[in-house]
């Protein structure tokens, strides 16, 4: 019997290769989520991260209504805006705007991290402090979103009304357990910080109550995956992700680069086992290695959505690689973009 598969989704940074730049990087963007939606991925995510040469989806909600504008049915959100970055206020009226511009197909993403660094985040006008707010400026954010009541002295126009779906990222057991309580779906991001994969998502599902946005937990697992038409191909291009996250380690990063053939001579021991267990939540090589990797992750996290991360240097290898996965899942349909099943009020 064939195992049913979790749909998928893309998270996309605009990553910058080398050699080229931020304008041809989220040209690329666009042209991956149109490709992307006509295979019949469901979202196609973009990340807020700042002061990152690598990577060009700093001013996300402006990204997002970029390749919303191109797209016609996938839906496009945040995975996710760093929430203490901001004020609740901008962020209603930034993505009120957005789902007022394309009814229907927002989704808000909120992660309470604030990546990134510290020299960064004073230049924001924000301090580490921030942080400590974050559920109750996700409570007031889901107040702007909503009716507005008598009295209110703040509204978001647009914004207030338009109840646009939220949900908490994480990648510790405090997501889980704040995305539980407030009854949100909830991304883990496996796709770099795999470790409490697992006890995160049986708190979140163990302790998840209700809401009047989501009847029942509903969970989305990140993963890395680079598909190609071999394993030794896809292990290729793997190597520009492994030389990334190595660049991670060393606290050097910079634009994204080409893979290379011998990594075990990039990287130093210590350097391999760090890298290697930020990537341990990867799927690489053919149709039938990511098939069989699919297969494996859905039994083993009972994953509702998978959503998927692949930075490749070269772009058409990108393409190619979400082509390959949509293959080897098989049950993709460019027709069926759907929500998480509501609570009826």
């Amino acid at each position: 019997m064939t195992l049913s598969l979790p749909p998928l989704s893309v998270l996309d940074l605009a990553p910058v290769p080398e050699g080229a730049t931020p304008a041809r990087a989220l040209a690329n963007s666009l042209d991956l989520a149109r490709h992307a939606e006509a295979l019949g991925y469901r979202r196609f995510w973009l990340a807020e991260h700042h002061n990152m040469t690598g990577i060009a989806s700093a001013a996300t909600a402006v990204v997002i209504g970029h390749v919303a504008a191109g797209t016609r049915r996938i839906r496009v959100g945040a995975g996710g805006i760093m929430l203490p970055n901001h004020a609740p206020l901008v962020i209603a009226e930034q993505f009120g705007t957005l789902a007022a511009l394309h009814p229907g197909r927002i989704d808000l993403g909120l992660g309470r991290a604030p990546g990134t660094d510290g020299v960064t985040l004073r230049a924001l006008r924000r301090d580490y402090g921030s942080a400590e707010r974050f559920p109750q400026d996700v409570l007031e954010l889901q107040a702007l979103f909503g009716p507005v009541r008598e009295g209110q002295a703040v509204q978001a126009v647009p914004g207030a009304g338009l109840n646009v779906p939220l949900w908490i990222l994480g990648s510790s057991l405090f997501g889980a357990e704040l995305a539980a309580m407030l009854g949100l779906p909830y991304a883990f991001a496996s796709h770099f910080a795999p470790e409490a994969l697992l006890p995160a998502l049986e708190i979140y599902r163990a302790r998840f109550k209700p809401s009047a946005q989501l009847q029942r937990p509903h969970a989305m697992v990140g993963v890395n995956v680079v598909a190609a038409e071999t394993d030794e191909e896809a292990r290729h291009l793997f190597t520009t992700p492994q030389q990334q996250f190595t660049r991670l380690v060393r606290g050097t990063r910079g634009l994204l680069p080409p893979p290379i053939e011998d990594i075990e001579a990039y990287w130093s021991p210590a350097e391999k086992a760090q890298a290697s267990r930020m990537l341990a939540r990867s799927l690489v090589g053919s149709r039938e290695t990511i098939r069989a990797g699919l297969e494996a992750l859905a039994a083993e996290t009972g994953a509702d959505e998978v959503m998927v991360a692949t930075a490749l240097h070269d772009h058409a290898a990108r393409r190619r690689s979400y082509t390959i996965l949509a293959e080897a899942h098989g049950g993709l349909d460019a027709a069926a973009f759907g929500e998480p099943e509501r609570s009826v009020a």
